[in-house]
């Protein structure tokens, strides 16, 4: 099965959480121990060993803060 790495820009993620819904795997969390610099707690992949790379988390950002790399 293919292996992604997912990348967030921390300080410009919002927290909206559609990343997190949108994960089929349901690696991405809230990082409610955070705030960037906008004042938001982001998002985060909290299990990076198990993504698979589909790219559903950045699709679905309406931010353009993640970035996914198949391996």
């Amino acid at each position: 099965m293919a292996k992604g790495k997912v990348t967030f820009e921390t300080d410009r993620c919002k927290g909206c959480g559609l990343c997190v819904n949108a994960c089929p795997k349901g690696i991405l969390e809230i990082n409610r121990s955070v705030l960037n610099k906008k004042g938001y707690q982001p998002a985060r992949i909290a299990r990076p060993d198990e993504c698979i790379g589909c790219a559903a988390c950045a699709l679905m950002c309406p931010d353009q803060v993640i970035t996914v790399e198949r391996e």
